[in-house]
């Protein structure tokens, strides 16, 4: 199995938390996607053997492009690679973007997943992250969403200041009231050089709360498992028959090819990163260049992100598996670092795989990372 993603990077205005990659002029939009075009060509000898199973339309706001643009993409896959005959095409889109008549547009496209960016329907919410949409536009376009994509997953951030764990509560409810089968739900984390750190610093706005987060992670948890939401990753909720294809493919090592600027790729022993510069991307891509750094992993490489990686979901780290890749000094290795979050109970050995428990779940990164293996051999 393998994925394609493909990375557009425009946005209507800038979100306050965010660092993805993006511009929020469309000047160059048509040049971009010449490139992309181009980009798709150029990488099909990288998959001439493997099927596509997904492919995933992130950014940036990829709903900004008018249907027309996308399915150009979507030919460009089809033309140049194997693509099973049912893929999981997934679109990331804003409410702002999604009127009664452009859901129904889109719904006769290949498209069949919809990944909308709700992030909250409280309006002080919204405000305070500078999104593009209000509240009232997050609930018609669910409205009018769920009578035509069966397949719908929304985000939703949690550990928003002055937002309440009752204010939390009633996010959840709200979005279990559309009966949608997936949620992903991230913290509100502040990355360096953003907007929201500018405003911590300068005391306009207050400051995350950890312990909050973590609260509100696991109010989140018990409220949709009660709901009959398996949590399959720790950022991310599906009902049985609906985890995110592609993202399952990154957590399990799965090959991908990252299209776009900025967008990353793997095939299973080197990452690469395409140019974080539109400009760059497009001018190398016409002269038949790929804007691309890649890395080599080496073993300890592999093993540290497997660990990252399947700690994170519910299928943990198979002890076999690092035996067989990795060699038994690693598997060694790994159940005696692991043996203290054990005593502490964040960890646990179960049918020959290493596993979070409850308590563990939300410091799970930071488990993973004390379980890594230093790149000396």
């Amino acid at each position: 199995m393998a994925g394609i993603y493909i990375h557009i990077p425009f946005c209507k205005q800038a979100c306050y938390y965010c660092d993805f990659h993006f511009s929020t002029s469309l000047k160059k939009k048509d040049e971009l996607l010449e490139a992309l075009v181009k980009e798709i060509e150029l990488r099909k000898a990288e998959f001439k053997d493997i099927e596509v199973q997904t492919i995933y339309f992130g950014g940036g706001t990829p709903s900004l492009l008018t249907n027309e643009e996308l399915q150009l993409l979507i030919s460009a896959v089809n033309d140049n690679y194997k693509v099973v005959t049912s893929p999981e095409i997934t679109l990331e889109a804003n409410p702002d973007d999604l009127l009664s008549k452009r859901i129904i547009e889109l719904s006769n496209t290949p498209i069949n997943r919809l990944s909308i960016g709700i992030q909250s329907f409280f309006e002080s919410d919204l405000k305070l992250m500078n999104r593009a949409h209000n509240a009232e536009e997050a609930k018609a376009c669910l409205e009018e969403a769920i009578k035509h994509f069966d397949n719908i997953s929304l985000d939703l951030i949690y550990g928003i200041p002055g937002a309440s764990n009752d204010q939390w509560l009633q996010n959840i409810d709200m979005a279990l009231n559309y009966n949608i089968p997936h949620i992903s739900s991230y913290a509100l984390t502040v990355e360096p050089k953003t907007a929201l750190a500018s405003f911590i610093e300068k005391g306009v706005i207050d400051n995350v709360d950890d312990e909050q987060a973590h609260e509100q992670f696991h109010l989140l948890k018990d409220k949709l498992e009660a709901s009959g939401f398996i949590h399959y990753e720790l950022s991310n909720f599906g009902k049985e028959g609906y985890f995110s294809k592609n993202n399952s493919a990154y957590w399990q090592g799965k090959s991908y090819i990252g299209i776009g600027p900025s967008a990353h790729s793997f095939n299973g022993c080197q990452r690469g990163w395409n140019v974080k510069n539109n400009t760059k991307y497009i001018k190398a891509i016409k002269g038949g260049a790929l804007p691309m750094e890649m890395e080599t992993l080496t073993k300890t490489d592999r093993y540290n992100e497997y660990i990252m990686t399947g700690l994170r979901t519910i299928w943990g780290v198979s002890l076999e598996k690092v035996e067989q890749d990795f060699g038994s000094t690693y598997k060694d290795y790994l159940i005696e670092q692991a043996n203290v979050f054990i005593n502490q109970h964040l960890l646990y050995i179960d049918d020959r795989h290493l596993r979070v428990t409850k308590k563990g779940q939300f410091l799970s990164d930071g488990i993973a990372s004390e379980l890594f293996k230093l790149n000396l051999i």
